[in-house]
């Protein structure tokens, strides 16, 4: 069997338009915290293809984590497939103002139900569809490979409801922090799968884990099965 690891990482915070819904607006990202950055750089695997979404606050992330590798890595290749959750005309506005109605509905977890689409903009369920497809295209093109994918809340929820075969409306109670790391290793074949075509399975390493936490644990839980 020949593993696919993705090391899924969500970019540093936004600092700008704080307390207001920033979705696929292209804000810059907070990274100046070293040790947060080194410890992501002493965890990322070596020879590793690297991908982000077209967002800076995705690039600038990989970049602050790249800098501090000892050894060189490939530029990332940018995806917009990878892009966080379109709100539409939500982005821009204040939390409050969308959770007060006059938007549209909202969710006690994430800013939406699964299957309500923001106007002008995208459902999560959406999400989950074009993510999973670029998922699979980038599975099957680098296989067998180290995957350091750098993007969003949105889009690493939809990569653990594929992994888990989740329900749309189950994987937004799913925390990812800012600079967590998730693990999860894609396995082509029958051997072991749980899917109903049976040609591959899915194993969640660990979720939303703090890379300094990590680190302090002498690397033991990123190299799992690496």
């Amino acid at each position: 069997m020949t593993e696919t690891r993705w090391w899924w990482i969500r970019h540093a915070p936004v600092t700008a338009n704080r307390g207001r819904l920033y979705g696929q607006h292209d804000h810059p990202c907070e990274v100046e915290d070293p040790p947060t950055f080194e410890a992501l750089a002493g965890l990322m695997p070596k020879d590793a293809v690297w991908v982000t979404s077209t967002l800076q606050r995705t690039t600038q992330t990989a970049a602050a984590i790249r800098e501090r590798m000892a050894a060189l890595t490939p530029e990332p290749e940018a995806h917009p497939e990878l892009m966080e959750q379109s709100f539409g005309d939500w982005q821009g506005r204040s939390y409050e103002d969308v959770r007060k109605g006059d938007l549209g509905f909202w969710h006690r977890f994430w800013l939406a139900p699964a299957e309500v689409t923001p106007p002008g903009g995208e459902s999560f369920v959406d999400v989950m569809t074009r993510v999973g497809d670029k998922v699979y295209a980038l599975s099957k093109a680098h296989a067998g490979r180290d995957i350091v994918a750098v993007t969003h809340g949105g889009t690493i929820r939809a990569a653990l409801a594929l992994a888990l075969g989740l329900q749309p409306e189950h994987a937004l109670r799913l925390a990812v922090h800012n600079c967590s790391l998730t693990r999860i290793d894609h396995v082509p074949g029958p051997i072991g799968s749980h899917d109903p075509d049976q040609s591959h399975a899915w194993c969640v390493q660990y979720h939303n884990l703090s890379p300094r936490h990590l680190a302090e644990q002498g690397h033991r839980l990123a190299r799992a099965a690496g």
